[in-house]
């Protein structure tokens, strides 16, 4: 059975919610999926993965949660390459502009999403809930 991990940090939560759909979908597509809180996850065991899908939803000025996932993603980012990353999480005003900079900032190490990343306005309907597992089986199946 292939492996996957998913690490997020949700403060309301929604990108948890997320979280696990994204766990269901790669699941219904026979993965094992690890679920991780940020502050449980330490880079030589996510790294231990090919399949890391990275939750946060936006903060303060459209940025990531400064003080436990920004310092863990900052300290794994750079040890990135070769894995398939998906990237996920909610947001509560604005557009999502924090997704763009989180994805420019992937890209500006030459590391790709495998595909624009998920976000939902606050907390995810059905409907979006459904996106969700969509976007979890989508990203098992991605090679």
């Amino acid at each position: 059975m292939q492996k996957a991990v998913i690490v997020y940090w949700s403060g309301t939560g929604n990108t948890e919610i997320m979280a696990k759909k994204i766990k269901e979908g790669m699941e219904s597509e026979k993965y094992e999926v690890e679920l991780l809180e940020v502050y449980d996850a330490t880079i030589e065991h996510v790294l231990t993965y090919d399949k890391i899908a990275f939750g946060c939803p936006s903060m303060g000025i459209e940025e990531l949660e400064e003080e436990e996932f920004e310092p863990f993603f900052a300290d794994i980012e750079h040890s990135l390459k070769g894995k398939k990353i998906a990237l996920f999480g909610s947001y509560g005003w604005s557009e999502g502009e924090w997704m763009d900079y989180w994805e420019e900032r992937l890209e500006a190490i030459n590391i790709k999403p495998f595909a624009k990343g998920l976000i939902i306005e606050s907390t995810p309907s059905s409907e979006e809930e459904e996106k969700c597992f969509e976007y979890g089986a989508s990203f098992a199946r991605f090679e």
